[in-house]
């Protein structure tokens, strides 16, 4: 633990080379300097802050307040720090608190007094704002795309086992026979709302809040629309408390991230359950599996088991920034500092849970044979032996009483419905003809299930063609 005793004798022009210290008599204690620190964080933010700078400065010259030859020397000495820290030469200093006095430090440093112009009318709230905005919107545009990709996934893998019947489920009980192509292509529906809401949440998003200054503007004559189109936000912030203060677009980030999240984590139970050996039907790949040190014949879904833990930590991120801003008064406050981890972790949290599942899906074995033999018991076949005795005149509750007397003299003998004699079914109702096996066959069950949206082979075709043209112009 540092030695905080002689901190007072360490304060001679300590406060002098901190650029917000002039009126600061006392160093900063180094406790402090490394609990108030964000630069662990927000130096991710590093391109971002260059860039908004490079605008910044770009408009004040266009506006007088730097001349020409001032604005290109603090563009080139900020295109040379970004080529240090792209290779890794960059010096991160906890005591200049943050990315932004980093990197200005550094700046000054290089260009000399000129590096301190580009202050001139910003805050580093508003900075912050800005830098925090444009690179959310990078990881949103990323993450859009990385969904859509995954979409692009299971809709292959869907076209290439169209033919592969499996169970359908409710209550994790074995309900009616479907396409293994439908269960994949449900996935994609949610998969696709995932990144529509991303892309919604990045409309409200894409807003400047730069020339906001510390929450009231500025005395300076800028050009804040300028900043904006330089930087490619759609329209500036309209008022300037409101520009430094909220963080509702990280939390709108943070929910979409949870949802998507939470879609593959149901998703993931499902290829947790479906590669047990009570299942069995799926074999994920060696490459994103796992053994045991002490049990030889295991293989573990690692893969699929993080992200469904990992899951749990992007909600809590959503929680917690929640909490952070429930109780802030107008406008910035040093609590927000906390709105920048949980939303770049949820981010690369989502974005790697993505990349692994594009890569896991393709290699993926399905056994087809099991998921058949699955799905022809428990009676899944049940609802369309109803249908059949409807067709033939008996009212659904009447057909669903015989169906249910049926259902219990399989359960005596062990047997399934199209194990049943024509004459055992008989002895229970007198519609039942010959063709009652046909009907109750699992392609047929399944293929005649051709309502829009339904598990039945040709609408699942239709299905595909639209989601590939959907993904083809996405």
């Amino acid at each position: 633990m540092a030695d905080h005793s002689d901190t007072s004798s360490k304060s001679s022009g300590a406060h002098s080379k901190r650029m917000w210290g002039g009126r600061f008599q006392e160093a900063t204690d180094e406790l402090v300097q490394e609990f108030n620190a964000s630069i662990d964080i927000d130096r991710h933010m590093a391109f971002e802050d260059i860039d908004g700078s490079i605008a910044h400065a770009t408009m004040l010259a266009e506006t007088g307040i730097l001349t020409d030859e001032e604005k290109q020397t603090i563009i080139d000495g900020l295109e040379a720090i970004r080529a240090d820290i792209a290779a890794g030469n960059f010096t991160w200093r906890v005591d200049l608190e943050d990315v932004h006095m980093n990197i200005e430090r550094a700046l000054t440093e290089r260009v000399g007094a000129v590096g301190g112009k580009l202050h001139t009318a910003r805050s580093r709230n508003d900075q912050v704002a800005t830098d925090f905005r444009l690179y959310m919107r990078k990881q949103s545009d990323d993450l859009q795309a990385l969904l859509l990709r995954f979409c692009g996934v299971l809709v292959d893998t869907a076209e290439r086992h169209l033919d592969v019947i499996m169970p359908g489920y409710t209550h994790l009980q074995v309900a009616q026979p479907i396409l293994f192509s439908h269960h994949l292509l449900a996935y994609v529906e949610m998969f696709q709302r995932d990144a529509s809401r991303l892309a919604d949440a990045r409309e409200r998003l894409n807003v400047s809040p730069l020339g906001a200054g510390a929450l009231a503007g500025t005395t300076f004559n800028i050009d804040r629309q300028r900043t904006a189109d330089l930087l490619g936000f759609a329209e500036v912030a309209h008022n300037s408390l409101d520009a430094v203060s909220d963080r509702d677009f990280a939390l709108e980030f943070l929910s979409a991230a949870s949802i998507a999240m939470m879609h593959l984590s149901r998703f993931s139970e499902e290829l947790i359950l479906w590669s047990s050996q009570e299942f069995s039907f799926v074999t994920l790949p060696d490459s994103h599996t796992t053994g045991s040190s002490i049990m030889p014949q295991k293989k573990n879904p690692d893969v699929c088991e993080l992200v469904r833990g990992q899951t749990g930590r992007v909600y809590g991120n959503l929680m917690g920034l929640l909490t952070v801003m429930k109780g802030l008064p107008l406008t910035y406050n040093k609590d927000m500092q906390e709105d920048k981890e949980g939303a770049i972790d949820s981010a690369n949290t989502l974005r790697v849970a993505l990349l692994l599942y594009i890569d896991m899906i393709p290699k993926m074995i399905i056994h087809s044979e099991r998921t058949y033999e699955a799905a022809g018991r428990a009676f899944s076949n049940a609802t369309d032996f109803a249908d059949y005795l409807v067709r033939r005149g008996l009212p659904f509750r009447e057909a669903h009483e015989v169906v249910g007397q049926l259902v219990a003299r399989c359960l005596d003998a062990g047997k399934d419905l199209q194990d049943l004699s024509l004459a055992e079914m008989r002895d229970v109702s007198a519609r039942i003809d010959e063709d009652v096996y046909e009907a109750l066959a699992l392609q047929t069950v399944v293929n005649t299930r051709n309502s829009y949206g339904g598990t039945g082979k040709a609408q699942v075709e239709k299905q595909l063609e639209r989601l590939k043209q959907l993904l083809a112009t996405s």
